[in-house]
């Protein structure tokens, strides 16, 4: 393909923000002027997924264009890149692209240990730099890591910003309260700072006469860090905010319902480039969806997709993982938690795989309370080793049917589906070829190993 013919690829990820908190999701108190205007001039995703809804893992599967559970050390947090894996920056660079990224790349980890640099790319100060390092005609590849909305919060920020307190839209499974209403403007002031870090990168874009002919995504590489959201594997953990354009390839204000997976960003970029995928991603290239100019769902065949997650922080005996996997589907999700007995949101009391902060302040200082208990229980509690939701009746996942003979039949369903995509992809939960829990984990700029003396392994289906 002509180097004229290949375009910029401009890609945009926040940390830790749910699907809903767009202006264009109709958020009633956030402003993302930014992102909506890309969701305007091209196509919004009503249905995008992280494969894994923890920062290390969801990034790795960006870059790899495959499921977390296929890249050992880096399915975990706080962990090592592989050194035989594959980015797609690398493979754009042996293309002739200009590639480097800005801020917060893969990891949170330790790259140097195994690779030379970020696999996202070169580290630049800003924008600016980065276009004038490449060479006129170049076209390049950018990745701008946000650390917005991420935790830590300036305590009623959001309430000394404006943002009506009233007007916040709490989830059902958090308490409805002051102090959660507070702690979650703070949270939507900076999906707002993300915002207008958005419209610098697209002013900059229409300064340097390169906006027309540059793919840009914007999304998030998790869920909202509150209970029941980050690391979990409900809508709220997994569910991004996704929006596409490119000027003169993709028609405006489209609103796709189709399936995607964090792991299909990378064959995408590849395709638009003109770069056949390597055969080891597993992602699947969702350019004709984005070039097909319609709404709704485009391909029937992303009816779809599938998530997971291992160790998010050191918080259990034996500072092991919690291992889920899951399939969403437009009607259902089903959740297989390999290890029922422990804690998935770290050991009590701390439950740090849950960020710290004053929703989950409030929640354990008033857990006896008859309507924090059972919010309580469902954030922080144990959970069997099957999960199943009925989307249509119970669109917060708070009700678990899998155990109910209604839904039996779609259970089994579900189940066989997703063991099918897991042997397919070789899932280590299912093969034994790879022990996460026994990963080594770089924490507090060190190196340890993570002895256990249980193995979860086997076939699903030996959960009920």
């Amino acid at each position: 393909m002509p180097r004229s013919d290949r375009p910029n690829i401009l890609f945009v990820i926040s940390d830790d923000q749910s699907f809903p908190h767009v202006g264009y999701a109709d958020d009633p108190v956030v402003r993302t002027p930014g992102f909506d205007r890309v969701a305007a001039e091209g196509v919004i995703f009503t249905n995008a997924y992280v494969s894994s809804p923890s920062c290390t893992p969801s990034r790795a599967a960006v870059l790899t264009g495959r499921n977390h559970w296929e890249l050992r050390d880096t399915g975990n947090l706080w962990s090592a890149w592989p050194e035989d894996l594959h980015a797609y920056p690398e493979l754009l660079a042996q293309a002739g692209y200009h590639v480097g990224h800005e801020r917060k790349g893969w990891g949170p980890g330790d790259p140097a240990l195994r690779i030379e640099g970020n696999p996202a790319g070169p580290r630049y100060r800003d924008f600016r730099e980065f276009l004038n390092a490449g060479d006129a005609g170049q076209p390049f590849c950018y990745w701008f890591g946000s650390t917005q909305p991420h935790r830590p919060y300036v305590e009623g920020s959001g309430v000394q910003a404006g943002l009506r307190l009233d007007d916040v839209a709490v989830p059902a499974f958090l308490p409805d309260c002051g102090p959660v209403r507070a702690d979650i403007a703070d949270y939507l002031l900076q999906c707002e700072v993300y915002d207008a870090q958005i419209r610098n990168l697209l002013a900059t874009l229409e300064e340097r006469g390169l906006y027309e002919n540059t793919l840009i995504v914007v999304t998030s590489d998790n869920g909202m860090p509150f209970p029941r959201c980050k690391a979990n594997l409900y809508d709220y953990g997994t569910r991004m905010p996704l929006a596409v354009s490119w000027p003169g390839v993709i028609g405006g204000r489209q609103a796709v319902d189709d399936f995607v997976s964090f792991a299909d960003f990378a064959p995408t970029f590849l395709a638009a480039a003109g770069i056949e995928a390597p055969e080891e991603m597993s992602g699947r290239s969702f350019l004709d969806v984005l070039t097909a100019g319609r709404s709704g769902r485009v391909d029937p065949e992303r009816d779809q997709v599938f998530c997971g997650r291992e160790r998010h922080t050191t918080g259990r005996q034996g500072d092991v993982g919690y291992p889920c996997r899951s399939i969403r589907t437009d009607d259902f999700l089903y959740i297989r938690n390999f290890a029922p007995v422990r804690w998935p949101a770290g050991d009590p009391p701390d439950f740090i795989d849950c960020d710290q902060g004053i929703t989950k302040d409030h929640m354990m200082a008033h857990r006896d309370l008859p309507e924090v208990a059972c919010l309580h229980e469902l954030a922080f509690g144990l959970r069997p080793a099957e999960e199943l939701y009925d989307l249509r009746r119970d669109p917060w996942q708070m009700t678990n049917v899998a155990g109910v003979r209604e839904y039996e039949a779609v259970r089994r369903r579900l189940l066989g589906e997703l063991e099918g995509y897991l042997s397919a992809t070789r899932d280590p939960r299912l093969t034994g070829e790879f022990d996460f829990d026994r990963a080594p984990c770089f924490w507090n700029g060190r190196w340890f190993p993570r002895p256990y003396p249980e193995v979860f392994t086997g076939r699903t289906s030996r959960a009920r």
